[in-house]
């Protein structure tokens, strides 16, 4: 079974440390067995990487074309402060916060009821918790070490199948980012003004011009 790779770290937290020191796994997929029988499950999804090969043209037609399905007119929309909340109303504290922070801590991927990541700082002071409830795998949900909501992804209906799109928001609903993933090694991704960020191939990230920005440590099978 393949991992759900939520990108995050760099780009996304804004927090106030050193990218390099921030330790990120992945969040795992649910089972198999929260599938369908009936329904065909194919999670790979094979991309050509060519970015750096082709015409700036091209690479301009590919970037619109992603945009527009992030960000036009077909698309969800940023979503409004009130019916964000409204809608993770629920989640906006964890009640089991206690439990999770201590499993989260020991390294535990999973509860009964929910996929379990930790994001550390140095490798031992937990910064923030996510969960990915087993019911609701469409929804990442990251906290604090208290157990305060800060982050929420919300990952399109063809999930976990490539390809699909997640949306990142802050508690307040304000937009973190959005990223198209065409597969399990190449995502295109953007500021939350709609701007191109860049294009994320296995572990290096490229600008619109094919040139190479960052890598990440935390990509992987």
């Amino acid at each position: 079974m393949k991992n759900l790779f939520i990108i995050l770290g760099i780009i996304l937290f804004g927090l106030s440390v050193n990218a390099e020191d921030i330790i990120l796994p992945e969040i795992k997929l649910p089972s198999e067995e929260m599938v369908e029988e009936s329904s065909e499950f194919t999670l790979k999804a094979e991309a050509v990487f060519d970015w750096v090969d082709i015409s700036q043209l091209e690479r301009d037609s590919k970037i619109q074309y992603y945009h527009d399905i992030l960000f036009g007119e077909k698309a969800v929309q940023i979503q409004e402060k009130d019916a964000f909340k409204e809608k993770y109303d629920k989640f906006m504290k964890d009640e089991n916060w206690k439990e999770h922070y201590r499993l989260a801590k020991l390294g535990a991927t999973q509860t009964e009821k929910a996929n379990l990541c930790a994001f550390f700082f140095k490798s031992d002071i937990l910064l923030i918790y996510a969960l990915q409830y087993k019911d609701n795998p469409r929804n990442v949900f990251y906290y604090n070490a208290y157990g305060r909501l800060q982050y929420v992804d919300d990952i399109s209906d063809n999930y976990p199948n490539f390809p699909y799109n997640s949306k990142q928001y802050r508690r307040n609903g304000k937009l973190v980012s959005a990223i198209y993933f065409v597969s399990h090694d190449m995502q295109y991704m953007y500021e939350p003004d709609g701007e191109f960020k860049g294009l994320w191939y296995k572990e290096k990230m490229y600008d619109k011009n094919g040139k190479q920005t960052m890598t990440r440590s935390n990509w992987g099978t």
